[in-house]
């Protein structure tokens, strides 16, 4: 790996925020296309999504989506996806909501990973009723899906939101839910 990708990784536990900001968001651009280094990082990325520093876990998740999305070839997410959706119930909101507005990448990746991010999706906008913040783990779930909906153009995800969102009882979340489906290609 270059020393220069590495220099980045190691920067994404810095306790300088903007060192670590920095190094985040040009790891991020380049995991945009296909990188070599993906599986040289990817554990240091999974042990990330449990460190202690909730910015770090924010940052492994968003960072192990996009690599998920366009780097690995050897579905190695499949293995490690229960660590990420964990991230999606931190106890820092903010963070379990950074993971739900980009696990959308994992499902992009093939229909293997999408059929699996789809159930687990599914489960989770069900079972967060009782969660303080419901109402927006629900709008990014369904954001989500279209997210991945628009990258598949596929039915059955349209489905699936709409199905979910139909089970929403308020009439302002559901209308909220649902005006990201309306009038959009």
């Amino acid at each position: 790996m270059d020393s220069k990708v590495r220099a980045k990784v190691d920067a994404l536990y810095s306790e300088d925020r903007e060192e670590q900001q920095r190094a985040f968001l040009d790891l991020l651009e380049a995991a945009e296309r296909p990188v070599e280094w993906a599986y040289e990082v990817w554990d240091q990325l999974v042990t990330g999504l449990a460190s202690p520093n909730n910015r770090v876990r924010a940052i492994t998740a968003q960072l192990l989506c996009s690599l998920a999305r366009k780097s690995d070839p050897d579905k190695r997410i499949l293995k490690d996806f229960p660590r990420l959706m964990a991230v999606t119930r931190d106890t820092r909101f903010v963070t379990a909501r950074h993971t739900l507005q980009n696990i959308w990448k994992v499902g992009a990746a093939g229909q293997e990973q999408a059929l699996m991010l789809l159930k687990a999706l599914s489960e989770r906008y069900i079972s967060c009723i009782d969660e303080k913040n419901y109402m927006l783990v629900r709008y990014d779930i369904i954001a989500a899906l279209k997210r991945l909906y628009d990258e598949f153009r596929d039915e059955r995800i349209r489905f699936l939101a709409l199905k979910l969102i139909a089970l929403e009882e308020n009439p302002r979340n559901h209308q909220k839910n649902l005006s990201l489906w309306k009038n959009r290609k």
